[in-house]
């Protein structure tokens, strides 16, 4: 299964930067073991629209539009489940186990994610209910994907 992040705005040079690479390339190299390819970045500028409703619905079209048919759709949001990192794992090897062929994991805007894609997701998830830059966001999910490829490669689990 290919997984794609999708990111509203541009990751500048720096730590963040340097940390979010380590823990992608870390899943890059793990994840085809377990039947996980990770297709990539795509970074999409953040919307001018007027209000934060225009704003969201602008950045929701073009996920939309870089949306295959038949992708899972995992949306980042602060309105979502909170899973354990077995949990998670757990999911995306079902979808994979099942013949998904391609996951799209989307981190919005300052604005968050239009109602449209929320209702479309396959799943939204939360990184819990605090509020986290998305430099952060990203280096967080690429350690999850490191993570979960460990996890479904029956690496022991600090947590079991």
């Amino acid at each position: 299964m290919k997984i794609t992040v999708h990111a509203v705005g541009r990751m500048k040079t720096g730590p963040e930067r340097e940390l979010a690479d380590r823990y992608f390339e870390r899943f890059a190299k793990s994840g085809p073991a377990v039947g996980l390819e990770f297709a990539g970045i795509v970074e999409v500028p953040e919307s001018r629209g007027q209000s934060a409703d225009e704003r969201r619905h602008e950045e929701a079209q073009k996920l939309q539009a870089q949306l295959q048919a038949g992708s899972v759709l995992i949306l980042l949001d602060e309105r979502g489940k909170s899973l354990s990192s077995e949990e998670l794992a757990a999911r995306i090897g079902q979808l994979r186990d099942g013949g998904r062929k391609a996951l799209v994991v989307a981190i919005g805007g300052a604005d968050g994610h239009d109602k449209s894609l929320r209702d479309q997701a396959d799943l939204v998830l939360s990184f819990g209910a605090l509020t986290w830059p998305h430099q952060l966001v990203r280096v967080m999910l690429g350690e999850q994907l490191y993570r979960i490829a460990t996890i479904l490669a029956g690496h022991p689990y600090h947590r079991s």
